[in-house]
């Protein structure tokens, strides 16, 4: 694990944000701050999505069989927790970081599947940023710490994954 930023960060309710991500907005290193939430919006989960990815990635029965989902303890069938990840890591580079000065990441500190992710489950993502720091030895970059949250419709939070981003400070031009 790598050495991350205290996880007593201020948060707000559940459910809500700080900003909405916009369209046509430029995120650079200088726009988070810690307990900002971004909303990335919402998407609902089908069967056929569940299906398939299990069939590819992840075939434990519970994931691509409904008897055997049904006696399972889940009594249902349900998603792969890596296809819940895969949802959110869309909805995070579709919301902000196809939209951001994004230098890669170093990797995840952690990874949380809290509530079963069902078909016709309507997942909400927030991007809640727990640390900033600008790089002491590149002056154009920055770390950011953050936890991205995935909520059901009924407001559970169902997944969370915690991890750290570069991102390029604002040009001289732009500020």
């Amino acid at each position: 694990m790598t050495a991350g930023p205290d996880k007593g960060a201020a948060a707000q309710a559940p459910g809500q944000a700080d900003v909405q991500a916009q369209p046509g907005k430029r995120w650079y290193f200088e726009d988070f701050h810690p307990g900002q939430q971004i909303d990335l919006g919402e998407r609902t989960v089908t069967e056929a999505e569940i299906l398939a990815f299990a069939r590819e990635f992840d075939p434990q029965s519970f994931h691509v069989d409904h008897d055997a989902a049904g006696s399972s303890l889940y009594g249902g069938l349900i998603a792969s927790g890596w296809h819940t990840c895969s949802m959110m890591m869309r909805m995070v580079v579709d919301g902000l970081l196809n939209a951001s000065a994004g230098m890669g990441s170093p990797g995840l500190d952690g990874v949380r599947w809290l509530q079963p992710v069902r078909a016709g489950d309507t997942l909400r993502v927030r991007y809640l940023t727990r640390q900033v720091k600008a790089s002491n030895t590149k002056p154009d970059r920055g770390v950011v710490w953050s936890t991205w949250i995935a909520t059901n419709q009924h407001g559970l939070d169902v997944c969370t994954v915690d991890g750290m981003s570069m991102y390029g400070r604002r040009p001289a031009k732009e500020s």
